[in-house]
């Protein structure tokens, strides 16, 4: 069942459970309809207004939802399965893609939604999907990353993240614990995906905060080395873990040259199939 657009929020069903969604700008026509995959420990309301500036900026239709456990969604069960965001990726996104009804669609991530966007895209054959845009994506462990999500744990118990995280999400121990431990595990050390990143065969765009402490260039060198399709790059000087909010212009202003150069080159290719 396709949501109602107009209704600017709702919930859907998408692998088993229902999900809090939300929508920006006007809905889905001949404009593509850029997609929002939150960070590990965020929801719809955690991007703030970058939605709305990202549905202004470019003049696409923008949607975000919530993953189980996560905001006001369903919770889901714990601990989380050490390969929660490749079931995200292959279980869940079909069900919300196929509920947004849009032709034509840009995935953007941040951090775990970037890694389950990228797994989509590596694993699913959606042609529907004709960009990705991933911030600060990870595809392996570092040492210094699990040493940042391991400050997070003392943070969530004696320096106010829960009471923190509390006013976004109904169930604030649901969604840290179930991000936290998962990363955190002995058995999570070895994880590693970048194979899906053989497989891309749309245009990347990734972005990077050069102080990001949970994960470094090598991310972004993953996606440079291993993708068959053209990566484009912006690594943000003085700049964390969160590009948009941080230095949110710069981000915008990229994401639309990426977006306008995409669907010019699209509509020249339709252009010449036409003519011949």
């Amino acid at each position: 069942m396709t949501l109602d657009w107009a209704a600017g929020s709702g919930r859907l069903s998408a692998g088993g459970a229902s999900l809090e969604w939300s929508t920006w700008g006007s809905a889905p026509g001949r404009d593509p309809v850029i997609v929002l995959l939150h960070e590990g420990l965020g929801c719809v309301a955690m991007w703030r207004d970058f939605p709305e500036a990202l549905a202004r900026t470019t003049g696409c239709s923008v949607f975000a939802y919530s993953r189980a456990g996560y905001g006001q969604s369903d919770p889901c069960a714990l601990p989380r399965p050490l390969d929660y965001m490749t079931r995200e990726a292959k279980d869940v996104l079909p069900d919300v893609l196929d509920a947004l009804g849009a032709e034509r669609v840009f995935l953007l991530g941040h951090s775990d939604g970037a890694t389950i966007a990228a797994e989509y895209c590596g694993l699913v054959a959606d042609y529907r999907v004709r960009g990705l845009c991933l911030m600060a994506p990870h595809f392996f462990t570092e040492p210094q990353g699990l040493e940042q999500i391991a400050r997070a744990r003392d943070a969530y118990s004696n320096a106010g993240l829960q009471a923190k995280l509390a006013r976004y999400h109904r169930d604030p121990d649901c969604a840290f614990w179930g991000w936290n431990d998962a990363w955190l595990s002995d058995g999570f050390r070895d994880w590693h995906v970048g194979e899906v990143i053989d497989h891309l065969r749309i245009p990347s765009l990734v972005i990077q905060g050069h102080q990001d402490t949970y994960g470094s260039i090598a991310q972004v060198d993953e996606v440079v080395d291993r993708s068959y399709a053209p990566v484009e790059i912006l690594v943000l000087p003085d700049c964390g873990h969160a590009p948009h909010l941080e230095h949110r212009d710069a981000v915008l202003m990229t994401i639309v040259e990426f977006i306008t150069r995409l669907e010019r080159i699209e509509a020249a290719e339709v252009e010449t199939v036409c003519k011949r």
